[in-house]
């Protein structure tokens, strides 16, 4: 989807603090973001509500549910961050809403209340990719990254690598050929009678398994290119839990084993991205960033290559409004507007994202 700009509107022109609203799952986030301030000092206000105990008893996330609650979330989590930045509507310089990749009846939430308050203010909206934004928080941090770097975003709905030259400047280098990372995360969790979400829940019970017991394969790592694939995995955790018996030790074995495997197919594919492309520096994105091992393996395979790994602060490694708010502002500064009628997308190729000056 190309992003409309008038040429009527000057590249630059947003006249205050830019209204960010995320509703492409199962989170509603909102937050104002003042570009003014730059990175490091632009954050006035940020608030989330995590829809996770709706969806537990269900194993995941139920479309209809989500679109529901989000109906009933997003105006007031709107007026508790405008009163937490000390700040009117009529304050605001812009709006930016999630406009996919996501479930489409959560997105047009989002959409729907973005686009209809920009227009009842009389100022800029513009829609914002769910994966752009989360490529670029890091960048909300006080130190940023400069470009240009490679990007994992590794998510429940996504593992992909990038190389990126600038914002709209992404070059896919790899991409996972079936279940993403969290997804697979998700269900391994609920084969072995754990909660939802699945990747924090493996990860507590990894914690208690032992690293030597099963040893589970690195998918697609013994062969040139950066894609990756997970299902394999969730068969491999299936078919070990029925041959080994479903005890308590065994499970945590289990858990450690494939958490093991994730972490190290995610990292070996980080090593090679840097050593082909010649970057030194690798951002983290998304929610599986936020997983302490994953950390660490790159941390290591950054000294190794003398590079530098960055990652956004853990509240906005899932999704949050805090990203789509500073990815909005720099869209708008790039002059990029949204017409009257909005659309959601729930497929979205960030190739088809048109580069920001």
């Amino acid at each position: 989807m190309a992003i409309a700009r008038p040429a009527s509107v000057p590249i630059g022109a947003i006249a205050g603090p830019v209204l960010g609203v995320e509703t492409s799952c199962d989170e509603t986030g909102v937050a104002v973001y003042d570009p003014r301030r730059g990175p490091g000092a632009g954050l006035l206000a940020h608030a989330l509500y995590s829809q996770v105990d709706l969806h537990a008893k269900y194993g995941g996330i139920v479309p209809e549910l989500a679109s529901r609650d989000h109906v009933r979330k997003t105006l007031p989590l709107i007026r508790e961050v405008l009163h937490a930045a000390g700040i009117s509507a009529r304050g605001l310089g812009g709006v930016a809403y999630t406009a996919g990749p996501g479930l489409i009846g959560a997105l047009l939430v989002g959409a729907a209340v973005g686009r209809s308050l920009a227009w009842s203010l009389g100022i800029p909206s513009v829609a914002v990719h769910h994966m752009e934004a989360h490529l670029l928080a890091p960048l909300l941090e006080s130190d940023p990254p400069t470009f240009p770097f490679v990007a994992l975003l590794v998510s429940g709905g996504h593992t992909q690598l990038f190389r990126v030259d600038g914002v709209g400047r992404y070059t896919l280098l790899g991409e996972s050929l079936d279940d993403a990372a969290g997804e697979a995360f998700d269900k391994t969790a609920k084969l072995l009678g754990l909660g939802y979400p699945g990747g924090p829940a493996i990860e507590r019970l990894a914690r208690d398994g032992d690293p030597g017991r099963f040893d589970f394969p690195r998918p697609m790592t013994n062969r040139p290119g950066l894609d990756f694939s997970f299902s394999g995995l969730k068969t491999c955790a299936l078919n070990t839990l029925q041959q080994e018996g479903d005890d308590a030790q065994t499970r945590a074995d289990i858990a450690r084993a494939f958490s093991d495997a994730v972490v190290e197919t995610l990292a070996i594919k980080c090593r090679r991205a840097l050593t082909e492309t010649g970057l030194k520096c690798l951002i983290a994105a998304g929610g599986v960033s936020a997983n302490g091992r994953l950390r660490e393996r790159l941390a290591e395979i950054a000294a190794g290559l003398g590079a530098r790994v960055v990652y956004p602060r853990p509240a906005f490694c899932t999704d949050n409004g805090a990203m789509i708010a500073f990815a909005g502002a720099l869209r708008l500064a790039a002059g990029h507007r949204e017409p009257l009628a909005f659309k959601a997308y729930p497929r979205w190729p960030m190739a088809e994202l048109p580069p920001a000056a």
